[in-house]
């Protein structure tokens, strides 16, 4: 079990779905793929003591109940409650200090997506929603009609990268362009540069890395072995 996200944020499938519910989800831990279903506007991050308040505006809020699981910047959150306003998530002070979270402010753009379902295509990679660790951007540049992104990787993110391997940047599935040493190089199409807060950020912000599924078991696997 992760211990970075609250009981709410671990989406087991007791937890976030009604019961009837459960055979339209793909696994016990709800799955993502990293394309970014839409943008939403953080309302406000509120201390709460051990825990944090996370409001957020969200286009498809009428869509959503309680307990329904989103992708917030690629971490796993959980809907605590709904008005006419914003959505809530409660955030853990252990989940602000290690992901990005912490940096969020009003006004502040966040990608979002819901939890695949049975059926649902598959356009990225498998994203648990589980952050591995945080990088920085390193520079961010057009070339052409595209931007050209380079993220820092703390060393345990590093080894699991591979060049055209793939890699879940604050919920946004990418490839690798080039892989350096304790960076990597990614190029953006123009419409994910729109369609997600990569065209809100800019050098020196902090996002969520999560390194490829696959890759992590096949390392536990030969870390054993």
């Amino acid at each position: 079990m992760n211990p970075w996200v609250t009981a709410g944020e671990r989406c087991g499938m007791s937890l976030c779905v009604d019961d009837q519910d459960a055979s339209d989800y793909l696994f016990a831990d709800f799955m993502f793929t990293g394309l970014v279903e839409s943008l939403g506007k953080v309302v406000s991050l509120e201390n709460r003591g051990e825990q944090a308040w996370l409001n957020l505006s969200i286009p498809f809020a009428a869509d959503l109940q309680l307990g329904d699981s989103v992708a917030v910047n690629g971490c796993c959150l959980t809907v605590a409650e709904l008005n006419e306003i914003s959505i809530r998530f409660d955030v853990l002070a252990q989940t602000l200090r290690v992901t990005s979270l912490c940096n969020l402010k009003a006004g502040s753009i966040v990608n979002l997506e819901r939890a695949l379902r049975v059926g649902d295509r598959l356009g990225g990679h498998f994203v648990q929603g589980h952050v591995d660790a945080v990088g920085e951007i390193l520079s961010l540049s057009e070339n052409g009609q595209d931007h050209v992104l380079e993220v820092s990787l703390p060393p345990e993110i590093e080894r699991l990268c591979v060049a055209k391997g793939s890699i879940s940047i604050d919920g946004i599935s990418l490839t690798i362009a080039e892989l350096k040493k304790e960076s990597a190089v990614f190029w953006i199409t123009p419409h994910t540069f729109s369609h997600t807060n990569l065209h809100a950020s800019k050098v020196g912000d902090t996002v969520n890395l999560e390194a490829d599924m696959l890759a992590k078991h096949v390392a536990a696997l030969m870390a054993k072995s």
